[in-house]
């Protein structure tokens, strides 16, 4: 059986756009073989967009569906704004969040989202005339609260779980805040322990000229400033600068968030 590598599999999709686990299965069956691959893929209806699919797609939107206990996001791109205004892109992605919402999984269900509307992405692509793709795809099943907020019309998506004492006002503001000040962690000891080791010897290398015997102390307040950069419980808050969102509500635990803004870098 033929060694089935990343690259095969980029290959593949690059040159058909179809789904990862469809090029997977197309490779092994035709043991390794691309073109044989791009010939299965064609038989099974699935590289029906191929002539689309080397398109560039640069505009989307983040849509998100909340039902009770349970949240859905997805991100689908496509090639202008036009398209991701329409009518039919809307109700396309809106059913993909009603099917998502079904599905299993707490957390990136990416690839399972990709797999399972593959069909329905072929089709869309035929009415609509443009490549359009699943970029990512969340769901998430909380005990706590979770809330949401769509920036610019759906450029940036926000979704955040959160626990304790926090009224449905609080929670929105939270998700603004997320959206403007772009935190990369929850709080400090959410940053991985090389992260932080990173930062300070990035800070120590700018301390060169000062005593030994003050180094440390200087890299323990540059990372601290740092963590107020960074992270989303210490960052000045969006409705009052002088404070922040541990300070405002300590008894608030933000379990987790996403922020996306559609065709950034991943």
């Amino acid at each position: 059986m033929a060694n089935i590598t990343a690259d095969m599999v980029k290959e593949l999709r690059d040159k058909t756009g179809a789904g990862m686990m469809d090029c997977k299965k197309a490779l092994t069956q035709s043991e390794g073989d691309i073109e044989k691959a791009i010939d299965f893929l064609r038989k099974s209806g699935i590289a029906k967009a191929e002539k689309k699919s080397g398109r560039a797609t640069k505009e989307g939107k983040a849509f998100m569906l909340i039902e009770g206990k349970t949240a859905a996001m997805v991100e689908v791109l496509c090639e202008t704004d036009f398209a991701a205004s329409n009518e039919k892109f809307t109700g396309f992605v809106n059913g993909i969040l009603a099917r998502t919402m079904k599905l299993d999984g707490n957390g990136d269900i990416t690839e399972k989202v990709q797999e399972s509307e593959k069909e329905n992405l072929v089709s869309i692509i035929a009415i609509i005339g443009e490549n359009i793709q699943i970029r990512r795809a969340a769901r998430w099943e909380t005990a706590g609260q979770i809330g949401s907020y769509l920036h610019q019309g759906g450029r940036v998506g926000v979704i955040v779980d959160v626990e304790g004492d926090c009224d449905q006002a609080l929670l929105g503001e939270i998700c603004m805040h997320i959206a403007a000040f772009r935190p990369q962690y929850i709080c400090p000891a959410c940053v991985a322990p090389e992260v932080i080791e990173k930062e300070k010897e990035i800070a120590a290398a700018q301390l060169k000229d000062k005593p030994a015997n003050m180094i440390e102390k200087i890299v323990m307040g540059k990372i601290n400033k740092w963590y107020t950069e960074v992270c989303l419980v210490k960052q000045p808050w969006i409705k009052d600068d002088k404070t922040s969102l541990e300070k405002l509500n300590p008894n608030i635990k933000v379990k987790r968030f996403l922020r996306w803004e559609v065709g950034e870098e991943l």
